[in-house]
């Protein structure tokens, strides 16, 4: 089964990869990705503006950044992102007051069981988070932790959308680069 140019274990094996350290298949998952999950918020968000819909897209890619561990490796990965892109749709409908109805037998089939959730997990984050400077752990607090939405986030910050975007990008750097020193 493909989609957007790779198979499904495609995804899988790069994700593995990715979690094992590779760089280089971390950047070609998030290149293959990324135009998938775009295109489902799209579909799922008829009537939206784009600029509304790219947050969504970039708030699922943060979270599969940051919860790219919790995937259970022999299961395909398409799935999981699906319902992580889902979920974050859910919630920018649910900010904005939106009534959103998705049929849960359209992916009754291949949606996991959530995992228990780590109870060290927002721990570890935020003692991560604050080797940071100041405002990258302000910002990933907002918006990781906190799971306040980009425009409540920038506000807080005085961000505007597109610095938000870049000062986010620059933290998650600044955030790899610890986690790969041993943090």
């Amino acid at each position: 089964m493909t989609q957007g140019g790779r198979a499904d274990a495609d995804w899988s094996e790069l994700m593995r990869h990715a979690i094992a350290g590779d760089r280089r298949a971390y950047r070609q998952l998030l290149t293959d990705v990324t135009p998938v999950v775009r295109g489902l918020v799209r579909a799922r968000a008829a009537g939206m503006d784009a600029a509304w819909c790219e947050d969504v897209v970039q708030e699922t890619l943060l979270a599969i950044h940051l919860k790219r561990t919790t995937w259970d490796s022999d299961r395909p990965l398409r799935p999981w992102v699906y319902a992580i892109a889902r979920h974050k749709l859910v919630d920018a409908f649910r900010r904005r007051g939106r009534h959103v109805h998705v049929p849960v037998d359209d992916f009754a089939d291949s949606l996991p069981a959530d995992p228990a959730p780590d109870p060290l997990e927002r721990r570890d984050a935020e003692s991560l988070i604050g080797r940071l400077p100041e405002r990258d752990a302000a910002l990933l607090r907002c918006l990781a932790l906190e799971e306040r939405g980009h425009a409540e986030c920038g506000a807080r910050l005085g961000l505007t959308a597109g610095g938000l975007r870049v000062a986010l990008h620059r933290a998650l750097q600044r955030l790899a680069r610890l986690r790969r020193e041993g943090a």
